[in-house]
């Protein structure tokens, strides 16, 4: 945060004025990063002292809830906005949700109208979402625990791979399309996000522990080497 109000403004005609301050929780690039929630108490009270709105980016806080233990609100009780995801860790096939006040959701609305937005007979997709809010919550835990294996596995192979907080894993390695290319022909999907070898996997609804042993078995022949 210290670095954040070094980045703020002064009132002057010739600067932008700072008006939100958005956080990801957790965060996608830093493998799944959980804000905790002290931390989200003091971007709070920053918020207040430098006159922002709060804004926070839920797309897996459903995770971080699990990780840390604690009510979802908690964890969004200081924000003025946040943007939950159904169809990510909780498994919905589409869907996101807005949360903020009356006022907020309905110039929201209105702006979602202008730019074409808008579905008709969406029930269809809210059930599937309340499905997944009652069933799958909880079940999150299980993706973390597998991507600690994952992680732990790829470790073993003698890869460098960024601490898996949650239930994304990054890691590195060389030529890191071509080995992605094989590993899809053999029914396995992950991510190089930097075309030449950082690499994101995602534990979610649809891996078991045996998908990731069959994964790392997988990239250990691919590699040639034994997965220990």
């Amino acid at each position: 945060l210290d670095e954040v109000a070094k980045v703020i403004k002064p009132n002057d005609p010739h600067f932008a004025v700072a008006k939100v301050l958005a956080l990801e929780n957790t965060s996608n690039k830093l493998g799944g990063l959980v804000l905790p929630l002290e931390y989200m108490e003091k971007a709070g009270d920053f918020c207040e002292r430098h006159g922002l709105k709060m804004h926070v980016d839920g797309a897996r806080l459903w995770n971080a809830a699990v990780a840390l233990k604690v009510p979802i609100a908690q964890l969004a009780r200081r924000a003025d906005s946040v943007n939950v995801c159904l169809s990510k860790g909780l498994g919905a096939p589409v869907g996101s949700i807005l949360v903020g006040s009356k006022e907020y959701i309905l110039k929201a609305r209105r702006l979602r109208k202008a730019v074409g937005g808008g579905l008709r007979q969406v029930s269809v997709l809210a059930a599937a979402g309340l499905y997944a809010l009652e069933n799958h919550f909880e079940r999150l835990q299980e993706d973390h625990e597998n991507a600690a294996r994952l992680a732990s596995g790829l470790q073993s192979l003698g890869l460098d791979v960024l601490p898996a907080h949650t239930n994304i894993v990054f890691f590195d390695m060389e030529e890191a399309p071509v080995i992605v290319a094989k590993l899809a022909s053999r029914g396995v999907r992950i991510l190089c996000t930097d075309g030449e070898k950082r690499c994101r996997a995602v534990a979610n609804l649809h891996t078991q522990a045996p998908d990731i042993d069959y994964f790392l078995a997988e990239l250990a022949e691919i590699l040639g080497k034994p997965k220990k």
